[in-house]
Formats: structure tokens, sequence, C-alpha cells
């Protein structure tokens, strides 16, 4: 497949490296010759310099033949004019747009992105979806990460093992022994900031971050195997009233009602803006630094704090008060990579990374074959994958332990007709069946096969 990347930032770079690790043509174009020049280097991509709008540009990176267009630069402007020039011009199948001011997305101004006006296939707002990321999160106390899967019947949980969890020191082959009737399946485990896939014989340690699939029935029971019966917050306050707190808030007001949130703001302007769209949320203007603010929001009442500054060090240093002030939990978004190792010994519970996030949304609509969905698990690690079974797939109609499958995949949960299935040795998949695995990055090509349709299928 043939892909043109406008835009060589973080988010650029990582779909490059993502798209190029697969073996696909990949052709980034930014006006930076610096980041060109990094990109060109370190991947196995075409770097250009160029203005990713301009019809010259795209015509140099090969848009007469691309089969996708992805335009990530950091003006929403550029971005959407790139994919209306692949359209008019090149005809470029598939255009992907990432559009951040919430002007753009008004639901009156819907009609704007049409085929007839501005043909953008897929639009993606980074607000949108960390705001989504961190309501989810919010709904399973004592997890880091939550994905929910196949219309929400399978969940993907992220938790830590603590000195006094249960699991701890067990083999994993054990453990169906032990909870016979408990459709959970361990797919990842990250250990001192290295990623392992785990075979049977493995065993969580204390201190291990650990990814399991799980019929979402069983989520709580889950949940207290693992050591965690948190309750869920009723108490919540978000520091930063820009879009992703005020899209939080929303979220809340629509859909958790009973919910008793706070927002402080530091701009004046910004806070009665915030206030003016919100219903029962209390806006607080001040700094989320300052003590005597975070006291009068009353932080040590709060079972959970949300900071989403459009700051790093200010979230971190916000969320390390809020806990020791009493707060119990604390989200944090924080944009630099270089921090997230550090944030397990800060003490901090919950780290969204934005770029990550954006990245598994745009690689969701860039695979192929039958492939529902798709999660990037931390940098580096490996992806969630959702997948419908063909009848010509090699996984179909024979035991799990006779499929041949590629080293660092793991089957996760079967859903046919509604019921959750968790996978074992002597477990036939069949046709038409939701497949959620784990596959680690050398992988996900051979996976994309598995679920590719065939063209004896036909």
């Amino acid at each position: 497949m043939k892909v043109i990347i406008c835009g060589a930032g973080q988010v650029g770079y990582h779909i490059a490296r993502h798209l190029s690790l697969e073996n696909n043509d990949v052709t980034v174009v930014d006006q930076s010759p610096e980041l060109i020049r990094r990109i060109s280097d370190s991947l196995d991509v075409q770097g250009l310099v160029g203005h990713a709008s301009h019809p010259h540009s795209l015509e140099q990176a090969g848009a007469n033949n691309a089969d996708m267009l992805i335009a990530v630069t950091y003006a929403d402007e550029v971005n959407m004019v790139a994919c209306q020039v692949a359209h008019s011009i090149f005809e470029v199948p598939t255009k992907i747009a990432r559009v951040r001011h919430q002007s753009y997305l008004q639901p009156m101004w819907s009609n704007l992105f049409s085929r007839d006006n501005m043909p953008i296939d897929v639009i993606i707002s980074p607000e949108i979806e960390v705001a989504r990321a961190v309501t989810r999160r919010l709904q399973v106390p004592g997890a880091f990460e939550m994905i929910p899967l196949v219309d929400d019947k399978v969940k993907l949980l992220g938790v830590r093992c603590s000195e006094d969890c249960p699991l701890v020191n067990t083999p994993l082959r054990q453990l169906t022994q032990l909870f016979p009737d408990l459709n959970i399946v361990i797919v990842g485990i990250m250990r001192d900031g290295k990623p392992i896939v785990p075979s049977g014989e493995d065993q969580m340690l204390p201190g291990d971050e650990v990814y399991f699939v799980v019929d979402s029935e069983q989520l709580p029971r889950a949940m207290s195997a693992f050591g965690h019966e948190e309750p869920e917050a009723r108490r919540l306050l978000i520091l930063g009233g820009g879009n992703i707190g005020l899209f939080l808030a929303q979220e809340i007001e629509k859909d958790h009602p009973w919910v008793k949130t706070k927002i402080i703001e530091h701009s004046k302007e910004r806070a009665e803006e915030v206030a003016g769209s919100l219903s029962s949320t209390v806006v607080i203007q001040g700094d989320v630094l300052d003590q005597q603010i975070l006291e009068e929001a009353n932080v040590a009442a709060t079972e959970t704090v949300v900071a989403v500054t459009n700051d790093d060090e200010t979230n971190i240093l916000a969320s390390l008060l809020a806990k020791r002030y009493g707060c119990q939990r604390t989200i944090t978004l924080v944009n630099k990579t270089t921090y997230e190792p550090l944030m397990g010994s800060l003490g901090i519970d919950v780290v969204v990374g934005p770029r990550n996030i954006t990245v598994s949304t745009i690689l969701q609509h860039v695979r192929r074959g039958r492939i529902h969905s798709v999660h990037t698990l931390r940098e580096g690690f490996g992806e969630l994958i959702e997948a419908e079974a063909l009848e010509t797939s090699e996984l179909v109609g024979a035991p799990i332990r006779e499929v041949n499958l590629p080293p660092g995949v793991l089957l996760g949960a079967i859903v046919r007709d509604g019921q959750v299935i968790s996978p074992r040795g002597n477990t036939k998949v069949q046709a038409k069946d939701r497949v959620v695995l784990f596959a680690a990055p050398e992988s996900v090509r051979k996976v994309e096969k598995m679920f590719s349709v065939q063209l004896e299928y036909f």
C-alpha cells in the first residue's frame, strides 16, 4: 500500500514507523528539513521537504498512485486543504485528517466534510479521543488502561500487581485451575520497562504492569482476583479547562450525572466560557498548583483528580500535590514519552498519552482485511486487534494448538453469537467469529494477512 503522510511531527513519525515496519511504501512530507532528515535517517521511508497542501509537493510524493493520504501537520487548515487537493487533483481513495479546532467539528457544520464539499473520509480530533480515553479509565478504578472491544462484550484491562495481589508468583497456566470459570487471558506484561509476551510458564511478579482480556460481565471478579476492589469515583476534580477538560466534564454530566465534578481553570475568560457550557459542574478560577485553590476545591475528599492542562510538568506536579493532600487516584495527561517510565515510581496512577491514542485511532482506518479495531499498547510493545475470522483464514477449523500462530501472537477472546469464549488449546475458531488478539510489532503484518479477504473467497 502506498501512503503519503503530511507532517513529520511526533504523530506523523510514529504512524510512518508502524506502516514502514509492515513494508508499506511510505512518503512523509514536511516543511522542516530537520524533521525530514530525522525521519529519513531512522525509518525506511521517503522524506520530502515541501508544503503538504501544495499540489506540486503531493505530486512529488507520488499522489498520482497513492492509496491513502494521512494529514497530521500542526495546522488544521493545511490538513484539510491537503485532503481536498489529494481528492480533486489526484483522486486519492482514502483521506484522513487530524482536525483540532472545535469550531470545525460542531454538529451544525457536519456537512462541511461531505464528499461534495471537503472530502475527508476520517476526521480525528485528539482532544475528543483523549477525553473519551480518560472517561473509560474512570469507569474501572484500579486499572490504568481500559479498552472496550466487540461491542463492549470484551474488555482489555491494564492493572499493576502489588505485593498482596493474590495472583503473583503463580505460573499462568495454573490460573485456569485456580479460576476455572473466569474468562481471562493475560496477553502482555511490562516488567522494569521491558515488554514480555507471556507463555504458560511465566509468572506475574509484584510491580508488574499486566494487560489482560476479560469477558465484560466478569470484570468485577477479575479485578478482585488482582486485588483491586476500589469503588467508582463519586467526586471528580479536573485540572485544566481546555478542550479536553471541557469534553470530559460534558461526558460526565451526560453519562454519569451522579458524579460531582469540579474544574480548576487558570484563565478568567476561559473559566467563564467553560462555566457557561456546563450545567452542574462547579468551575473554580485559579492556579492548579496553588494550595489554597486545591483546598477550596476540597481535593482531600476527592476520589479522582484528572490533570489535563496543556503543560506536562504542571500536570505531573499538580497530580503529586493532589495525592499529597489526600486525593486517592490521579489520571495525568503527559505528551512527552520521556516522562512515562517515571510515572509509576512517582506514584501517579494512570498516564494518558495523546500521541498513542491518536496513532491507534488512525491505524484502525489503515489496517486491511476484516479488522474492526486496533489499539496500540505502549510504545513498541504491540497491538491489540479485533478482527472477524473468514472461511479462508488459516485460523478457522483447526484446534488453536495446531494453528501455526506467528511468534508474539496471543488469542485473548473469541465472541460467537454474542457469547464470549476464552480460547484454550482445543478451541476451534469458526468463520464469522470475532477474534481479539495481541500481536507483537513484528507480527502485525502476518496477523493482517490471516484476516485478509482471499481472492478465492469470492
